[in-house]
């Protein structure tokens, strides 16, 4: 089990690592895998994380998507809709770092730094989405600034969620 940030999140083989990531996070990460395959992408995307976590929000999630007056099934429908590509079916995908692009290797390497700094040893949903907001040339706040939501107004809500979720 890691106890440093500086280990990494894979194991040789390639998997991620069970222990870096609670269950809800696991769960969401499942359904990126999904989700991934549903659009017909060869690898998970950011926009593909995003879609796993609104598809079984944990509390920080469900918090985050109240306070910002959002429908998580309309959202979801919404990126499922923007993503999807016309292409041949995609063969199954793994949680194996060969099938994440490299902003989501990177994404998932901050999202576990966030939470070793925060003192967890497991990444939450609520790092993986604070981190894809806060990224630099996030397509997923991308999206969203397009409709006048900028990348920090979400970020802030993600922050206050978790701060509301943590507190009780």
């Amino acid at each position: 089990m890691a106890d440093q940030p500086d280990e990494d999140i894979f194991l040789i083989s390639g998997r991620l690592r069970p222990d870096v990531v609670d269950d809800a996070t696991a769960q969401a990460l499942r359904e990126a895998l999904s989700f991934t395959r549903a659009t017909n992408w060869d690898s998970v995307r950011t926009p593909h994380l995003f879609m796993g976590l609104l598809a079984c929000p944990d509390p920080g999630m469900a918090a985050w998507s109240s306070r910002l007056g959002a429908d998580t099934n309309k959202l979801l429908d919404q990126f499922r809709d923007l993503f999807y590509q016309e292409a041949e079916p995609v063969p199954p995908l793994l949680l194996n770092r060969e099938f994440f692009s490299d902003n989501v290797l990177r994404l998932l390497r901050d999202a576990s730094s966030r939470a070793h700094d925060y003192g967890r040893s497991c990444m939450s949903q609520m790092d993986l989405l604070i981190t894809l907001f806060s990224t630099p040339n996030s397509i997923v706040a991308e999206c969203f600034e397009r409709i006048g939501v900028t990348a920090a107004h979400l970020t802030e809500t993600a922050v206050a969620a978790e701060r509301e979720v943590l507190m009780g």
